[in-house]
């Protein structure tokens, strides 16, 4: 099987060097022949097998919010370069950690299928970090965003939610072990996470990174904003710190160790 694989980058915030590791994941967990496409709006330090494409068109304005990664509509479009049939979409600031073969052979190739979003376990909602679609099969969902796209943002809040109530056909899930949330599925519950470092169950193949958590913070262990740190400034560091908004409790979930197997898949 021929294997597309896309992303997407704009603006300074990930650059090259996320580009260059997913590409590097990408090689050493899949079956070739595949394809690795990026979208972006700036083509420096990307290594030459990564096939770069201007960022698609949008026929709106996309609005800026806190919550929601609307530009991902750019890849709701009727074409995307010259791909045909399905793709599968992978955010910069994962980690693959397994075979990815099996992302395309699950299910049909013309369902939309999403990770599970583990934030809300109530909610039947996709997660847009890994996500395999159809090239155009999603044109509906742009066509509807492009007539209010400021009220959709404002409704659903997470382009993700809006993919998973409106895709044609539905939507259908990879198995939950397959795709892991690195804060909450894998760092350690206190006080077991000052002495352990992050599990990797078996079967996972991608760790997402949502909520602020990158796998910087893995690597180096700590918080974000106090990366680094050890399990003894940890500790000490809630009084220095004066959190306002964040109560001794819950300060000390609010670490992780250096976590090895970050290290050894995060990389080129």
């Amino acid at each position: 099987m021929f294997k597309q694989i896309i992303c997407i980058n704009w603006g300074t915030k990930y650059g090259s060097t996320y580009i260059n590791r997913l590409y590097a994941m990408v090689e050493r967990n899949i079956t070739p022949p595949f394809r690795f496409v990026c979208f972006t709006d700036r083509n420096d330090g990307i290594r030459p097998e990564v096939e770069c494409h201007p960022l698609p068109p949008t026929p709106v304005e996309i609005p800026i919010t806190q919550k929601g990664i609307w530009d991902k509509s750019r890849l709701w479009g009727t074409r995307l370069a010259d791909l045909a049939g399905p793709v599968l979409f992978l955010d910069l600031d994962i980690v693959i950690t397994g075979n990815l073969d099996e992302l395309f052979s699950y299910g049909h190739r013309d369902d939309v299928i999403l990770a599970r979003n583990p934030v809300k376990p109530l909610e039947r909602l996709g997660q847009t970090s890994v996500f395999r679609f159809p090239v155009g099969k999603l044109a509906p969902l742009q066509e509807m965003f492009s007539k209010n796209p400021f009220d959709i943002s404002k409704e659903f809040i997470y382009e993700q939610r809006f993919v998973t109530r409106h895709a044609p056909g539905g939507i259908k899930f990879f198995p939950g072990r397959w795709i892991q949330h690195f804060r909450l599925q894998c760092m350690r519950r206190f006080p077991i996470n000052l002495f352990l470092q992050p599990k990797l169950r078996s079967r996972t193949k991608i760790v997402i990174f949502p909520g602020g958590m990158y796998p910087e913070h893995g690597i180096r262990g700590g918080w974000k904003g106090r990366e680094g740190i050890n399990v003894t400034e940890h500790l000490l560091g809630y009084q220095r710190l004066k959190l306002d908004n964040e109560s001794f409790l819950s300060y000390l979930p609010h670490y992780t160790l250096p976590t090895q197997w970050i290290i050894e898949a995060w990389r080129e």
